[in-house]
């Protein structure tokens, strides 16, 4: 087997991870690079992007933009393969856009034909044989894989984390369904971010429990396919007695969750309570605010929003001093860097609360993780920093940093 990084060694972020064996080539990943950050250009790659496809086939680890973004530039005809519940999240996500961003009319019409995978369930492609392992992340439904081939095993991380809420059993998933690999293809986010995972999911939930019975009113700025986050933050404002506001796509995402079969949703977590989110009413684009919404609003609340005008023009009309919480990362208000948006900065303005944990791996947990794998060798990939992994790594663990297009196979 031959892995070749595409891209994603010196990026977080666009990542594309090639596994060949015996002219078969197996796709991981195909997302845009990060907004502000590296720029590459137009990535070409033979088997993916052009040439023989008749032995090739994508795989996707979750729904992220910098790990499916791209795919609408493929040829018709490759096979891509997904989670269940992550396609239709994307579906909404993509049907809520596509009149502000054409692109995703096609990922829409796409994601129609993609096939389906389920987690722990073998399937073959060619040379390879295939197991998905559902992962905790900041998507739902994000998957890593352990990959076979001529005897050679991978296992190919994705993105995830510890610390989340359906973190408790992992170790035990990788001992049952991994053990021990000849490579690891392994995301390292937070290789320059030793604090970005310091508190866990649950505790952030009972800090929002607390936030909530000392105000009376409260909007929370995230992201609204961060599904564990957002189901965190409607559980904690049912422990306080307030109502929770989401808009209209909000609920269907929340809704798809409560409605699937997913093994995470026999979890309270992810049920609805005594009551529902409440999808704000909208008209022309706009939020309904009248004198008898205004009265309900008073009595408190908490609200899912996000910077757009639309979220803005309505928290100008609504009651209560505001308590605003910024509940993604906040290097998008650093101005100057690379990942600033202005209209969360503008939409903050400069007076919030900060409420976030990262959904990438602590690099503590990372070397447990090793230590069970026990592989031959390590590939950096989703990273700014490979030269710090080794640093990090290097003495107890082979540590292979590569460049972008730069392959490497077990003889070596």
């Amino acid at each position: 087997m031959k892995i070749t990084i595409h891209r994603g060694t010196h990026q977080i972020g666009g990542c594309v991870t090639e596994y060949e064996h015996n002219g078969w080539r197996l796709f991981v990943d195909y997302g845009e690079e990060l907004p502000g950050g590296p720029k590459t250009g137009d990535l070409q790659v033979e088997g993916l992007t052009y040439g023989d496809l008749s032995k090739s086939a994508l795989l996707i680890t979750h729904y992220h933009n910098d790990h499916i973004g791209n795919i609408t530039k493929l040829p018709n005809g490759l096979p891509i393969y997904m989670g269940k519940v992550s396609r239709e999240i994307q579906l909404i996500l993509s049907d809520h856009l596509k009149s502000v961003c054409p692109a995703h009319k096609d990922m829409a019409n796409l994601l129609q034909n993609a096939q389906t995978f389920e987690a722990g369930k073998n399937f073959t492609f060619g040379s390879f044989k295939i197991k998905p392992l559902t992962v905790d992340h900041s998507a739902f439904d994000a998957y890593a894989f352990r990959i076979e081939a001529d005897g050679v095993i991978v296992y190919h991380t994705g993105d995830f984390r510890l610390h989340g809420f359906r973190s408790g059993r992992f170790f035990d998933m990788i001992e049952k369904y991994v053990g021990k690999v000849d490579y690891v293809v392994c995301e390292a986010t937070n290789i320059m971010r030793k604090s970005a995972a310091s508190k866990s999911e649950s505790a952030l939930q009972n800090d929002f429990v607390s936030l909530f019975k000392e105000n009376k009113y409260t909007v929370v700025y995230l992201s609204s396919t961060n599904i564990d986050r957002m189901f965190a933050i409607y559980r904690a404002a049912l422990a306080v007695g307030r109502p929770f506001y989401v808009d209209s796509y909000q609920k269907e995402i929340m809704d798809v969750i409560v409605k699937s079969k997913s093994m995470w949703t026999n979890s309270d977590l992810f049920k609805y309570g005594k009551y529902e989110p409440i999808p704000l009413m909208s008209q022309r684009g706009q939020f309904l605010v009248n004198d008898s919404f205004k009265e309900v609003l008073g009595k408190g609340y908490v609200i899912a929003v996000r910077s757009i005008e639309k979220f803005d023009k309505f928290l100008e009309q609504i009651p209560g001093e505001k308590v605003k919480v910024l509940s993604m990362w906040d290097g998008y208000v650093k101005e100057g860097t690379a990942a600033y948006k202005e209209n969360l900065d503008n939409s903050l303005d400069g007076n919030y609360v900060y409420m976030h944990t990262s959904g990438h791996i602590d690099m503590e947990d990372l070397r447990q993780l090793f230590q069970i794998l026990q592989p031959k060798a390590i590939i950096p990939i989703h990273t700014d920093s490979p030269e710090m992994f080794v640093k990090q790594f290097g003495d107890e663990w082979h540590v292979v940093s590569l460049n972008d297009g730069q392959s490497v196979s077990l003889t070596e």
